[in-house]
């Protein structure tokens, strides 16, 4: 297995991980804020968060493939802040408390940063070029990961 092949592995591992496993303190009592939403509202963000972790599935095969410029694509188009739109930010965002927005708006700045340094990468091949993809990658599941410590929905 080549070393692309094999950090492409381990960063999706960890991140099914991460996905899957419960944070502290949620075995017993769900202490994340409840923010309250139309049944419409909440059916329509919960879609939307299905469609982020789509697109971070495919960002990660296309990765694994190589081709950090579809990568990049796929951020930009899907999470980045071109996608807002698409997503119905403005009328979600009112509906949820600041610090929830601000975090939803940074996962928004962290892909389109990572959709620039991916495309960005073939001018510094190598594995310097491929830790910052990475990194700008983490910085987008770090920020989902903040909400979903912090937020639920229902």
């Amino acid at each position: 297995m080549a070393r692309t092949d094999r950090a492409c592995w381990w960063l999706a591992a960890s991140f099914a991980a991460a996905c899957c496993t419960a944070s502290p303190g949620m075995a017993g009592e769900d202490n994340r804020e409840l923010v309250k939403l139309p049944a419409m509202m909440q059916q329509h963000m919960l879609a939307n968060m299905r469609d982020h972790l789509a697109a971070l599935d495919e960002i990660l095969a296309a990765l694994s493939a190589g081709d950090n410029d579809a990568a990049g694509k796929i951020a930009e188009d899907r999470l980045g802040m071109s996608s807002l739109a698409r997503h119905g930010a403005e009328h979600m965002a009112p509906l949820m408390p600041q610090t929830m927005r601000e975090t939803g708006t940074g996962m928004h700045r962290a892909a389109s940063r990572f959709a620039i340094v991916a495309q960005d990468a073939e001018l510094e091949p190598g594995p310097d070029g491929q830790r910052k993809v990475y990194g700008a990658l983490q910085a987008i599941v770090q920020q989902c990961n903040a909400c979903h410590q912090a937020y639920r929905i229902r």
